[in-house]
């Protein structure tokens, strides 16, 4: 997934987006508790927090999604390429996997992390700020 010649370089524009993504996301108010002021993060058009998650999908450099299993009940092995980013630090990004259920048009929190290099990133793509419960 990530060949060598990445591997010495600097971060690189990826994880300068998913560390703004992480900040957006820590700095999410729940409920009412939020203050309509210009340093209050935007998610969604209400006051109240409506939004917690910018759920993201990471692709290769062979244009391949970066997927991921996860195991929702015992037994069941599924996989997913929707993430929520949890921690950046340098290169590194620790990112929790999200299911998908298009029956409810939900995002479900899993217990399921993992850390990339994000070198070995070449395309990032944001889907639409949404609530998961859990995080």
């Amino acid at each position: 997934m990530c060949n060598d010649s990445n591997s010495n370089q600097s971060c690189n524009c990826i994880a300068e987006i998913l560390k703004v993504i992480n900040i957006l996301q820590s700095e999410v108010c729940p409920g009412d508790s939020c203050l309509e002021t210009c340093t209050r993060a935007f998610f969604g058009p209400s006051v109240a927090a409506a939004f917690n998650t910018r759920p993201v999908t990471l692709y290769t450099c062979n244009a391949a999604p970066v997927t991921m299993p996860v195991s929702n009940t015992p037994g069941e092995t599924t996989t997913s390429n929707i993430f929520r980013v949890e921690k950046v630090d340098g290169c590194c990004a620790t990112l929790r996997v999200l299911t998908f259920d298009s029956g409810t048009n939900t995002y479900t929190a899993t217990n399921s992390f993992f850390t990339i290099n994000t070198n070995c990133c070449c395309s990032i793509k944001c889907l639409a700020d949404t609530f998961v419960e859990g995080v």
